[in-house]
């Protein structure tokens, strides 16, 4: 509760002018700050007079209010409700000003006066009364709060509860648990079977054998089935119930196989080409003398289940690629060059130093690696089995990127959402060690699901009208693993989550038998967190899909696609995009790229491989975006996902500039293409005075797929004020280091060749 602090009349002020008059402002009791509570959520401390620094150079646009920490948040509350900013998301479960507890990465305490600074863990002392607080975020921000006017002992109360309820002793202390349960029983009334996200279309779990029967069905592979020998996980925790083996292989020869395999994890299927080629993964066998002979086995069915039985190939993934503990550090480095460190260098010390951090380095080898295995699956007509000693990482990354790239299915959303549920959560991904979210093995974590969100995004950026979603998209996927209030990231294995669960239900009174999706929902219906309008910004208007609608000669006609546009010696050509690349190097250039990642020099014709052949013949080619995609691998084809890691970075904000200029552009665009088709739609006929007749279904304006909306000819040809290359997030008090003297870098990061650092193009010439 906020209550007035008394002036005493012998007051004698020691502060800037400026902010007496703040001070002054704060202590009329105008109003109480109180904070928006979710179902379930406690306020467990609080401290008034607090000051959230916005700017390092400047305190004069500092706000003052309350700071408080409940069970799932740290929320600051301004004095003076800011003016809404129409450049950000309007998070429905999250305030401007809100940090999950699970976001916190470090919470810092210090003393000016005393130079002394403490790293706070769960239930530590704090010997000295603060004067700032430094949250530094899991998604990049850094958060600085002043106690300048504050009580130091509430203070100091505040900083030790946060740090301690940021971390949680056990699973079922985070606070998802205690909101989903409250939130189940209160809105019971208003559900009809569950709730669907949008569209209608539930993103399927995995978690039942009809998942797998349509996956199946979908992809053609006809010598492939069901398997429940894992119900009630009898021999594999960390296996789906169900998964998916050859026909020819018996339950019980499986369950002879997995004594042998790490972790029990029996070799299970991924994805079928329209060829016959199987995708398989399989974790290391540890028993040395039966190798050979499981190998043999498993190798002969996985042939049997080919048209053509062709021999397997197999890729030992821990052998080819950066480890966890490797991703982790380049990961940190990058984070460090990109916010945590001032821009105080030249631009080519900057870029160097992105460039030695080695994480592009590590996106690159993810890609190149998942493009040679589609030579396999597609050139070659080989089944693959990926191998990765726990099968629970690398093998997660790669067999994702590979079915992006050989499937569109997978580069719709609704396609992607399940690509992940499959590949990732129902395959065993550590979510809840690799994000480390009880804060409890530092050795642990790595940043393996935002690797491949990078690799993803680098292929949007590649080959922009192959997919449905943006990179918006993608960012607020990233942000989703920092709230705990969603199953999909929380747990490391199927039985895990099972278990957890099924305790949650009894523990909140959940009848028996409920769907895990309901009572405990996982990310994928985005109407828990965003509005409708919000989740347009998902929308790419330069998507090329199975159903996107064309006009030709006045009619209204959808792109369709045929099997054939599986192979990438049957692709369709194009006359308006070459190699539907955004970029506008020549076809020379790109021709040769991936080839000489697998050469160092070009060979005559001849003397080609039939992997230099394959990867030749394709970007000669203009590239179908319904059909096979291969990204461009050397290291000057690797961009810094700028939305990403420079989202809040003030010093690297463009007004009016970034790639979400053209996003405006062409949304108003598609915006006023299917105002027109629907009105084409409509059309029946000359009425009376020649004009259309109404129709009963025409366009709604809370329908149009289109966050940005066609323009009127009196609007102004300029992007609105509020557009720069931050959005739809923003710097503005989500980046504060401390005593720094920035040099603003924003003319460096507006050219896409700028980002190719001297190295790089060394690199590029031999």
């Amino acid at each position: 509760m906020f209550s007035p602090k008394p002036m005493k009349p012998t007051f004698k002020s020691y502060l800037p002018p400026v902010q007496t008059d703040v001070k002054k402002t704060i202590e009329q009791p105008i109003k109480k700050l109180e904070p928006k509570l979710l179902q379930g959520e406690i306020v467990v401390n609080e401290v008034n007079f607090v000051r959230k620094c916005i700017s390092a150079e400047s305190s004069q646009d500092d706000l003052w209010g309350k700071l408080i920490c409940t069970n799932f948040k740290v929320s600051f509350i301004p004095q003076d409700a800011p003016t809404k900013q129409k450049s950000k998301l309007s998070h429905l479960l999250l305030g401007e000003h809100d940090i999950p507890l699970t976001c916190l990465e470090q919470v810092v305490t210090v003393n000016d006066t005393k130079g002394k600074k403490k790293v706070l863990g769960s239930n530590q002392k704090l010997k000295f009364n603060p004067t700032e607080l430094i949250l530094y975020c899991k998604d990049l921000r850094i958060i600085r709060f002043c106690f300048d006017e504050a009580g130091p002992e509430s203070a100091k109360k505040v900083c030790l509860a946060i740090a301690h309820y940021s971390h949680p002793a056990d699973l079922h202390l985070l606070f998802g648990f205690e909101y989903q349960g409250r939130r189940y029983h209160e809105t019971k009334g208003e559900r009809v079977n569950g709730s669907a996200p949008r569209g209608g279309l539930q993103t399927p779990n995995f978690d039942r054998p009809s998942d797998w029967d349509r996956e199946i069905k979908r992809t053609g592979a006809s010598e492939w089935r069901v398997c429940s020998i894992n119900e009630s996980y009898a021999v594999s925790e960390s296996l789906p119930e169900y998964i998916v083996v050859p026909v020819s292989l018996a339950d019980q020869d499986l369950k002879q196989y997995a004594i042998f395999l790490h972790d029990r994890r029996i070799p299970h299927w991924c994805w079928n080409h329209p060829n016959g080629s199987a995708l398989v993964r399989m974790a290391s066998i540890s028993d040395p003398v039966q190798q050979r002979k499981i190998d043999q086995r498993i190798f002969t069915a996985i042939t049997k289940s080919h048209p053509q039985r062709s021999e397997v190939v197999r890729l030992d993934l821990d052998k080819s690629l950066p480890n966890i503990q490797d991703i982790q550090s380049a990961f940190v480095r990058v984070r460090q060059i990109c916010v945590i460190d001032p821009f105080e260098e030249s631009e080519e010390r900057w870029l160097s130093a992105i460039e030695n951090s080695r994480w592009l380095e590590y996106v690159r080898a993810f890609l190149k690696q998942s493009a040679e295995i589609v030579y396999y699956l597609d050139g070659k007509n080989a089944p693959v089995i990926l191998q990765e000693e726990e099968d629970r990482d690398l093998n997660c990354v790669v067999s994702s990127l590979v079915q992006l790239m050989l499937d569109p299915h997978y580069r719709s959303m609704f396609g992607f959402q399940s690509l992940v549920q499959k590949e990732w959560v129902m395959a065993g991904h550590r979510f809840l060690d690799r994000c480390n979210h009880l804060k409890k093995n530092e050795k642990e974590e790595s940043p393996l699901f935002m690797l491949f969100l990078d690799c993803v995004w680098q292929m949007t950026n590649q080959y922009p009208a192959a997919f449905e979603f943006t990179e918006a998209y993608l960012t607020v996927l990233s942000d989703s693993m920092w709230i705990p209030l969603f199953s999909t990231f929380l747990f490391n294995a199927p039985k895990q989550r099972a278990k957890h669960l099924m305790d949650f239900a009894k523990s909140k009174a959940i009848p028996q038998g409920e769907d895990p999706a309901v009572c405990f929902p996982p990310v994928w219906d985005w109407s828990q967190q965003l509005s409708t309008k919000d989740q347009t910004l998902f929308n790419n208007p330069m998507y090329v899909g199975k159903g996107a609608a064309c006009v030709q000669n006045g009619e209204v006609k959808t792109f369709k696609r045929t099997k054939k546009s599986y192979s990438t010696t049957l692709r369709g050509p194009s006359a308006s995009v070459r190699n539907g690349l955004r970029s506008g190097e020549d076809t020379l250039t790109r021709r040769g790229s991936l080839m000489s990642e697998l050469r160092s020099d070009f060979s005559p014709v001849k003397d080609e491989s039939p992997s230099e052949r394959f990867f030749r013949d394709w970007f000669s080619r203009p590239a179908d975006q319904q059909g096979v995609l291969i990204p461009l691998v050397l290291p000057s084809h690797m961009a810094l996902w700028k939305l990403f890691f420079l989202r809040w970075v003030p010093e690297a904000c463009i007004p009016k500039g970034g790639p979400i200029t053209a996003y405006h552009k062409l949304s108003q665009l598609v915006d006023e293409i299917e105002i027109l088709q629907s009105q084409l739609r409509q059309y029946k006929g000359p009425g009376p005075g020649g004009t259309p007749l109404p129709s009963p279904s025409g366009p709604l304006s809370d329908q149009r797929r289109m966050y940005f909306k066609a323009t009127s000819p009196h609007d102004p040809p300029t992007p609105p004020d509020f557009l720069n290359s931050s959005f739809p997030f923003s710097p503005m008090g989500n980046l504060c280091r401390r005593g720094i003297h920035g040099t603003p870098i924003s003319k460096f990061l507006n050219g896409a060749r700028i980002w190719l650092s001297t190295e790089t193009l060394a690199n590029d010439a031999i």
